[in-house]
């Protein structure tokens, strides 16, 4: 209820602002009188001074904050049949645009993903893909001494289950090395 009550006062604000430019427009076009070089001059605001705002426009602004939700819904059909604008709302402007926004800051799309920093996979996983028959016991032999707490039957169980994942959450070091060993006996390693 508060983000339409916002919305709508969001495009009353637009609407005002497109009214009074097409007023100042319609005004300029239309006078015909010249006015005298004393009436042209305003006097500066001195630098550090909230400029004084219009006496009509801050009527105009009282007016509508005392309004309830239904008659602000009605005042914002009403400038839009009357000012023939669209249905459809307008998207309000934060003086940013929203994240993903192919225009955004004149930047493309591509150098987002090249700026944010890369993921750098530092846990691998290294897996028993398949093994040479002819050297199976050596493979054996090979994961009861490499792999802790395997006895020989564990091994040969493990072995004979290929493919199956040897080690996970390790570093590349290490996954290098287990490849190594096992592809000297045989095995197929893949690291992932």
């Amino acid at each position: 209820m508060l983000t339409l009550r916002i919305v709508l006062r969001q495009q009353i604000v637009s609407s005002y602002r497109q009214i009074s430019a097409t007023a100042a427009i319609k005004n300029v076009a239309t006078q015909q009188q010249p006015q005298s070089p004393a009436e042209k001059l305003t006097i500066p605001v001195p630098e550090g001074v909230e400029k004084p705002a219009n006496p009509k426009l801050e009527a105009i602004v009282d007016n509508i904050s005392k309004l309830n939700l239904l008659e602000v819904s009605e005042l914002s059909s009403l400038l839009k049949r009357k000012l023939n604008l669209p249905d459809t709302a307008m998207m309000p402007s934060f003086g940013a645009f929203p994240p993903g926004f192919a225009g955004a800051a004149g930047a493309p799309a591509g150098d987002e993903e090249e700026a944010a920093p890369k993921k750098v996979q530092t846990a691998f996983k290294v897996k028993l893909v398949k093994f040479d028959e002819k050297q199976k016991v050596a493979l054996i032999k090979e994961v009861k001494n490499l792999l802790e707490g395997m006895n020989l039957v564990q091994a040969k169980k493990f072995v004979e289950s290929a493919p199956t994942l040897v080690k996970e959450d390790i570093p590349k070091e290490e996954a290098d090395k287990l490849k190594e060993a096992f592809e000297k006996v045989g095995a197929i390693i893949e690291i992932e």
